[in-house]
């Protein structure tokens, strides 16, 4: 008879183990998973609980394993949260956006950084990007920069440039560009990641604890979601090593619960960066060092393209509203083959961005490069959105053993635009080509890419299953798939991806007492309600970390 730390009962769990096998309760000791019932308590003699054991009865609930969120960026929310909110919904024009820039730079004092973010010119009534001049009447004594929704475009104002040493005779970055007005003159609109890089390069770095604080009061976010593994697709990506050390720092102190993977930036692994000569064991070593094992090094993170609804995915075939266009790849072929291969040599999983279908070839065609020259089985190598994959690239994938995980949100927040104004009807019914995928046993997880959309595994598995976009129609209704198969891709898949499948991803005897617990059995619903459902409460090593007020 074994003494438990944990026991629940009256609970309708889902393992989502390899049979889909369904229990009633379950028991816990030091933080793993120590029995399994069938019946909604366990036999009676077969568990000792004693004082300090916790019961917790659920009444009915769901019980299912902790989400696994394999794309987003937890910093970078983290920050978004203190600043301008520009998105549409509420905001319809650029008149509602300069008015909340106005609202906060009437708060900053003078000389002091105004930042906002979520703004989508595709959805705001003029169908463009804020200028600088527009920026300057209502913050003209603050520099000012706002983030595109997909991270990839800003805008910012006359101050902010002047700060980043940025005038009339700039040229445009490799990999993006300069916005300017019809006489040729800077309008404050940067196109990607390297034009926006001076500008980001001139705001002060806040404090490695001023971050690690921040990301301890984002992650009760990610927890009110059933999140308990979480991979930060980005460290690196704004401030440099300081994102790093913030990660480290706030899972070091305990302010951030969630079990952390990093996906490093490749620039901190390169010639110039801090871990130049690290291999990807070094590394790992010095993550888990400094942050109690509480984190792992996930993969090196770098970019082949931009994005659909921007322009600056490097699509095969043009666009559907310019037809002499097809985007841009990020890096020439030549060199960014070399730079795969050396962090392959040097034992990194790689993970790479690649929303157009031409950047996703450019993808494979680098892997491949690295795999002819030093071979190694279970690589795991990721491609990150895949967002217009084709049937070829997908068997490309399966030859080569990639792996993938899939922006699925992004069928409802884009769909439409995607269908009438960037890719057209065929190829938008086709993105995230997810029934394709698993017809292929291609291992995949689906992502919120926040704060690009709101965190919530349940509502990218409700993308997944029914496809809707915005405007309510069913996008390339061929690639929904199951509930079940969802709910997995956010558990066992991820744990899979995760090369941590001994220990999470599903309720199973010996594995990491992980829970999200949930108000409905999304198996037993109407699909069309799995975003609805609510999240009761979280678990991490079998001890309580998000409770529903009021519950």
């Amino acid at each position: 008879m074994n003494t438990i730390d944990l026991l629940i009962t009256n609970a309708t769990i889902l393992t989502l183990d390899e049979q889909n096998t369904r229990a009633g309760s379950v028991a816990v000791s030091n933080g793993r998973i120590r029995n399994i019932w069938t019946l909604p308590e366990p036999p009676q003699g077969e568990v000792n609980t004693t004082s300090t054991t916790e019961v917790v009865n659920l009444k009915g609930a769901t019980l299912l394993p902790g989400f696994i969120d394999t794309h987003n960026h937890l910093l970078m929310y983290s920050q978004f949260r203190t600043q301008a909110n520009c998105s549409t919904p509420p905001n319809r024009t650029i008149s509602d956006i300069l008015a909340r820039v106005k609202e906060l730079a009437d708060e900053t004092p003078d000389g002091e950084w105004v930042m906002g973010w979520g703004y989508d010119n595709t959805l705001l009534e003029e169908k463009r990007h804020p200028t600088r001049e527009e920026l300057d009447t209502v913050a003209p004594n603050n520099p000012v920069l706002l983030r595109h929704i997909s991270v990839h475009f800003g805008a910012a104002n006359s101050l902010a440039l002047e700060k980043a040493g940025l005038d009339e005779t700039i040229q445009d970055p490799e990999g993006g560009r300069f916005g300017r007005d019809e006489h040729g003159q800077l309008n404050g609109v940067l196109h990607e990641l390297s034009a926006l890089a001076p500008v980001q390069a001139a705001i002060p770095t806040p404090s490695i604890e001023e971050m690690a604080n921040l990301i301890g009061e984002a992650s009760k976010d990610y927890l009110a979601q059933g999140i308990t593994t979480n991979s930060d697709a980005g460290v690196g990506l704004d401030l440099g090593i300081a994102e790093f050390d913030a990660h480290l720092l706030a899972l070091e102190k305990g302010t951030n619960p969630l079990r952390m993977r990093l996906l490093v930036l490749h620039h901190l692994l390169g010639e110039k960066g801090p871990f130049k000569d690290y291999s990807a064991k070094q590394l790992d070593e010095e993550i888990k060092k400094r942050s109690n094992n509480r984190a792992t090094l996930d993969s090196a993170k770098l970019f082949q393209d931009g994005s659909i609804q921007g322009m600056t995915a490097a699509l095969r075939e043009p666009y559907h509203c310019d037809s002499s266009y097809y985007g841009e790849l990020s890096r020439k072929q030549e060199e960014f083959n070399n730079e795969v291969l050396d962090l392959h040599k040097r034992g990194f999983r790689i993970a790479i961005h690649g929303n157009g279908d031409r950047a996703i070839g450019s993808i494979l065609d680098a892997y491949e490069y690295a795999l002819a020259a030093e071979p190694r089985a279970d690589h795991l190598h990721r491609i990150e959105h895949i967002q217009t994959a084709t049937s070829n690239d997908l068997d490309r994938m399966r030859e080569l053993g990639v792996v993938g995980s899939f922006f699925i949100n992004h069928v409802y927040y884009w769909g439409d635009r995607h269908k009438n104004i960037f890719l057209g009807p065929d190829r938008a019914k086709r993105i995230n080509p997810l029934a394709d995928a698993s017809e292929r046993d291609i291992l995949y997880t689906l992502h919120s890419d926040c704060p690009i959309t709101p965190i919530s595994p349940l509502f990218s598995i409700w993308a997944a299953v029914n496809r809707r976009t915005m405007e309510g129609e069913v996008l390339g209704e061929d690639q929904c798939i199951s509930v079940e198969k969802a709910l997995k891709t956010m558990t066992i898949d991820g744990a899979k991806l995760n090369s941590d499948e001994k220990n999470v991803g599903s309720i199973e005897v010996g594995k990491l007492a992980d829970f999200a617990v949930l108000d409905s059995d999304p198996t037993s619903i109407d699909p069309m309600e799995i975003k609805d459902i609510e999240i009761i409460a979280t678990f991490i090593n079998g001890k309580p970390v998000y409770e529903k007020v009021g519950n």
